[in-house]
């Protein structure tokens, strides 16, 4: 209702709770997003700066000082060797960040490339790679990486291949959906028409409008692709001693939680930050690219 006194051709005011709503909204969204970026600056940084941070070497042992809880001299306590376990929070993260990495630059290579193909080309190219995306997705992803990981030797090279193999296919179907879409319009048409390669057509035309939403999804994979490295660790299937990395911190761990909490609890917490980091500035970074998103 408009109040008296107000102008002719004055729009109405919104009700009282719901202008306030609509502006609080996007804020909360973008502070997210934004403590997310800063959580993953402070994550990486501390991962790539361990060599001077840790306070203590990756490797050292002190079996006399085994279990001593956080205090001044060791901040997160040390574990059963004697080892500091902030010191190999801030190794295993450069474990841990480094699958991630590796996990998602390949699935990515590969399931974009095969998107693209499928997509430009359409026909019986398409129907024959996206029925080999399917075969891999007729599989549950965690399951189809712990066959496979425990058909390889366990290690850290393992853990990629074991996720990788079963992450490609999502990017392959996201990519192929934009990629058709994007080979239909004036400009592709053109180029075409102008005689251009295919193999150029998609390098200059459609990959640069179809990553958008790969990127996005590739900032919301990043938390799952953490998870499912520390899941395959945690069972023994991963990295091994003496390398740090988070899940196999809390698998050698776990039997002390009762009595030595400080050993499992950090290295879950650095999981469960990093992968809530990645997964809200994916959700901010989805939220703040969606073209149907009305801005007000």
């Amino acid at each position: 209702m408009t109040p008296p006194g107000t102008p002719p051709g004055t729009p109405p005011e919104a009700g009282p709770s719901e202008a306030p709503l609509r502006r609080t909204l996007p804020k909360i969204t973008d502070r997210f997003a934004a403590t997310g970026a800063v959580l993953i600056v402070v994550v990486a940084a501390a991962a790539l700066l361990a060599p001077w941070l840790a306070p203590y070497p990756e490797d050292a042992v002190d079996p006399v000082n085994a279990l001593l809880a956080p205090g001044a001299e060791h901040w997160f306590g040390t574990d059963q060797a004697g080892r500091d376990v902030l010191t190999r929070v801030l190794y295993g993260g450069r474990t841990s960040l480094f699958i991630a990495v590796s996990v998602l630059a390949v699935s990515a290579a590969v399931g974009v490339t095969l998107g693209l193909v499928a997509g430009y080309a359409g026909g019986w190219v398409r129907d024959v790679i996206m029925r080999v995306t399917d075969v891999f997705l007729a599989f549950p992803a965690l399951l189809l990486s712990l066959m496979l990981a425990m058909v390889l030797q366990p290690s850290v090279t393992t853990v990629i291949v074991a996720i990788a193999v079963t992450w490609w296919p999502w990017y392959a179907r996201l990519s192929a959906s934009v990629a058709a879409s994007v080979a239909t319009r004036p400009y592709v048409d053109a180029a075409r028409c102008l005689g251009v390669p295919a193999p150029v057509i998609i390098v200059r035309h459609v990959l640069p409008n179809s990553i958008t939403p790969v990127l996005v999804q590739i900032s919301l994979d990043a938390g799952g692709v953490i998870l499912t490295a520390a899941a395959l660790s945690y069972l023994g299937l991963g990295a091994q001693e003496p390398t740090a990395e988070w899940g196999l911190m809390v698998d050698q761990g776990q039997t002390l939680f009762t009595t030595n909490w400080w050993v499992v609890t950090f290295p879950g917490l650095a999981i469960l930050v990093t992968a809530f980091a990645f997964n809200v500035l994916g959700e901010g970074l989805r939220n703040a690219l969606d073209p149907r998103r009305v801005v007000r």
